[in-house]
């Protein structure tokens, strides 16, 4: 085990650890390597909304009526 590496339990529901499983023996990777990657991939389109919000902020707020409105004004509804 690398020092960089955290130990912790998680518990599955039995259908998804039993596809771990599978998925870890077809692929010769670990169970770990799978949950490490989602959280990594979970975490990365978080840190990608939160961004978006950011870059956003600044921009006029627009009721849904109004949009709604738009739309059907420009025919696109």
């Amino acid at each position: 085990m690398f020092s960089d590496q955290k130990r912790t339990i998680i518990y599955f529901d039995a259908e998804v650890h039993q596809s771990l499983r599978l998925k870890s023996i077809e692929t010769g990777r670990s169970l770990s390597d799978f949950v490490n990657e989602a959280v990594r991939l979970a975490l990365d389109e978080d840190s990608e909304d939160l961004a978006a919000f950011e870059e956003r902020a600044a921009e006029e707020n627009i009721s849904f009526e109004d949009v709604v409105e738009d739309m059907d004004r420009r025919a696109l509804i």
